[in-house]
């Protein structure tokens, strides 16, 4: 790889090359694209005064973001290899911000909706383009502190959209939430125009089109499925919902033998045979799950059982939502000096400890319980998740990082439809079950004691996942880079 120079097999450790402009060009963009991801949650209601549609229309809003993402972001990895780095960062800037001028002037749903879907398919892209340019300018010992870094960006963002939100809709009004983006938007892309430098290597390899169909009936139909879970009164046990994610299973395993059998796969499956890689996989998905329990299932809690206000319940998760941002350089430093073990272990036991506190929730439980939970729950978060990440990318040879970052990238979405609906829907399966053995089940105090119970199966069910990831954390090690090279020396 050159620029303009002599080659360096890690870029930041060439004096000559200008990391902080790079590293301050993708970051502008991702925490303004990711902090829209849940900006527009609060707004939803108004939404559906503003434009008279029920709220199976609006959810269209989150549902079909995802649904995009989970369309996009497996071509991301082709993507790589076809445009230089300036070309597709500046390209999905551009889309995002143009889904973002379209959703502050629309006039009707549907070209909202239109808006939100072009700022979907920016918003997927930026992530395995962040992890791919730092993987490239950042040697395995400097990665951890980096990638902490975009680890604050992803959690501090949809952190803030919240309270950000609710703010913005009540003394401005819910256009704003997209004006207010607009000039971080086209700041990112003057500035990264004039700073952002190619640092990947342009292979432009041979695209498979059957692949692609593939790959979006799958990784689309899968998301779509369990995100209409929440939509339909029987849950899964509806047609439209397992027949879809049934169409996606089958998408996907088209997909994947496919790949398996390309000399070019769109994204190549062989970095699952790297043990640390996959191992992070599964970390990551854990923590995902655990995770969506609380952030989902907790303002639920908050709102019901405790009777506190949405403001209230935004306010206490809160502090455990920025400590998050705070700590996550402070891990990857830990992470770049002792290891993967030293971190994950101990957060691991916390975090199953955790759960299980959190599945003894009643209707008099303290505030300062929950805040003290979720702070130690999104503690550990940033303990593991981007350790395991972090770790698992740098068992990669070069050549495998952007399937890599694409495989990681397409487990967001995709975790993240399959996280809310199951965690919902084991929800409402627990208090109906309760409702229907109660003599009583209109009663205000049947309800509240109804969603306790299902809020303690939730937790217990977290808590039994997350002994999975005390387990893995005592099989991990630290990962050794295995590039083409290293693999003719040990021959």
């Amino acid at each position: 790889m050159k620029e303009n120079g002599p080659t360096y097999e890690y870029l930041a450790e060439n004096p000559n090359f200008k990391v902080m402009p790079i590293m301050l060009s993708l970051i502008i963009g991702a925490f303004f694209a990711i902090l829209n991801e849940t900006l527009l949650n609060i707004a939803l209601t108004t939404l559906m005064q503003e434009f008279g549609v029920t709220i199976t229309t609006v959810q269209w809003m989150a549902t079909g973001f995802m649904l995009v993402m989970g369309i996009v972001i497996p071509a991301s990895a082709l993507l790589l290899q076809w445009f230089t780095t300036r070309q597709l960062f500046l390209g999905t800037m551009m889309t995002f911000t143009i889904g973002t001028a379209i959703c502050a002037m629309a006039p009707t749903f549907p070209i909202l909706l239109t808006g939100r879907f072009i700022q979907a398919a920016g918003t997927g892209l930026l992530m395995p383009i962040i992890f791919n340019v730092f993987l490239l300018v950042f040697p395995p010992h400097r990665r951890g502190k980096v990638m902490g870094l975009v680890g604050l960006v992803i959690m501090f963002a949809p952190a803030i959209g919240p309270t950000l939100s609710g703010v913005i809709v009540e003394y401005f009004g819910w256009r704003f939430l997209f004006i207010f983006v607009l000039p971080f938007a086209l700041f990112s892309l003057a500035f990264a125009y004039k700073y952002l430098m190619n640092v990947s290597e342009v292979t432009k390899p041979k695209v498979d089109v059957l692949s692609l169909v593939f790959s979006t009936i799958g990784f689309g139909s899968i998301v779509y499925g369990f995100s209409s879970a929440g939509e339909e009164e029987t849950g899964f046990l509806s047609p439209d919902v397992y027949g879809f994610i049934i169409f996606g299973v089958v998408g996907i395993t088209l997909f994947t033998v496919r790949q398996l059998k390309l000399e070019d796969p769109v994204i190549d499956l062989r970095v699952f045979k790297y043990p640390m890689f996959t191992h992070g996989i599964f970390m990551f998905l854990i923590i995902m799950m655990t995770m969506f329990s609380s952030e989902i299932i907790l303002p639920i809690f908050m709102q019901g059982p405790l009777a506190l206000s949405a403001a209230t319940a935004g306010l206490l998760l809160l502090p455990g939502s920025i400590l998050n941002g705070i700590m996550s350089p402070v891990m990857g430093h830990l992470f770049d000096k002792f290891g993967p073990r030293l971190l994950m272990i101990p957060a691991s036991i916390v975090l199953s400890g955790t759960m299980f506190m959190l599945s003894r929730l009643h209707e008099n439980t303290e505030p300062w319980m929950i805040i003290t939970g979720y702070i130690l729950l999104m503690l550990t978060v940033s303990a593991i998740m981007m350790p395991a990440e972090t770790n698992g990318l740098n068992q990669l040879p070069k050549r495998l990082y952007p399937h890599g970052t694409s495989v990681m990238a397409t487990l967001q979405p995709v975790a993240g439809a399959i996280g809310v609906s199951v965690f919902i829907s084991i929800l409402n399966a627990r208090e109906s079950h309760y409702l229907q053995q109660s003599a009583t089940p209109g009663n205000p105090q049947t309800m509240n004691d109804a969603m306790v119970a299902g809020v303690e199966l939730v937790y217990f069910i977290a808590f039994t996942i997350s002994i999975l990831a005390v387990i893995l954390s005592f099989v991990v090690y630290r990962a050794v880079p295995r590039d083409d090279e290293t693999k003719a020396q040990e021959k």
